[in-house]
Parts: C-alpha cells; structure tokens; sequence
C-alpha cells in the first residue's frame, strides 16, 4: 500500500455543519446535513461530496490522459445524480453521471477516454452495492 497520504482536518461546528481543511493547500470547505436527514441543506453534505468526487475525478482521469495525447477536453461537461436509498440503511444507492465531451463522437480516442472514465479511482473505490452508470455524450 502507498505511503503517500493527504491529511484533511474536520471540525464540527454545531447544527450538523463542519468545516473540513485540506492539509496540504489549506483550503476549506463547508459541508451541511440535507433538509431531508435534519439539516439546513445550505452546502454540500457528505454524500454530496462523494458525488462531487466521483465526478470530478473522472474528469481529472480522463484530462490527464487527454494532456498525454494532446486532445482539448477544455468544456467538458459532467452532471452527477446520486439517489438516496433508505433500506437496509441510509446510503447512497446510485450516482447516474452523464460526461459531455466537446470532441466529434468518431474521435479515433473515444475508447480510450470512456475507459479512463471509468478507471477513475473514486469509481473503483465505491462499493458494488452503489449503481453507477455512465453516459457518455460526444459532440460540442
């Protein structure tokens, strides 16, 4: 296993909100618990950031690969729909990601980029019982 490791501090604030800082560049950001499970709803909850994760590390994934080979991804586009499920426990049940990618559908590295999507590690890291299908929509 790696020894690399990111150190996020976490401080609970009272009425469900935290405030969490990224070690390495201090930046912060707030999480809120949702209007439906107690809270105020006025920023991102936890489950939202697993949302956030996934699609941004997709898109981190596939921008890496895309810099390798010289295809502009800049514009690209990606929406994350993540659906709560209540029973056995409350957990997200499914995150539904739609990828809009400025290139013509017939680009010779289509494969490649969808597959990269997908090797994303966030995606990987999230539990099998977690549906998350993936469309990909090509074209400005």
């Amino acid at each position: 296993m790696s020894t690399h490791f990111v150190q996020i501090e976490i401080t609970y604030g009272g009425q469900l909100r935290t405030t969490a800082k990224h070690g390495p560049s201090g930046n912060t950001l707030i999480t809120d618990a949702p209007v439906d499970n107690h809270g105020r709803g006025e920023s991102f909850s936890p489950t939202d950031l697993v949302a956030t994760a996934l699609g941004t590390c997709m898109a981190t994934v596939m921008g890496i690969l895309a810099e390798r080979h010289a295809i502009d991804l800049r514009g690209m586009r990606l929406t994350v729909k993540k659906e709560m499920v209540q029973t056995p426990v409350r957990r997200i049940g499914r995150l539904t990601t739609e990828v809009h990618i400025p290139q013509p559908a017939d680009h010779p590295q289509r494969e490649m980029l969808e597959r990269a999507a997908h090797s994303c590690p966030v995606y990987a890291s999230l539990h099998p019982d977690v549906e998350k299908p993936v469309t990909f929509h090509w074209g400005k």
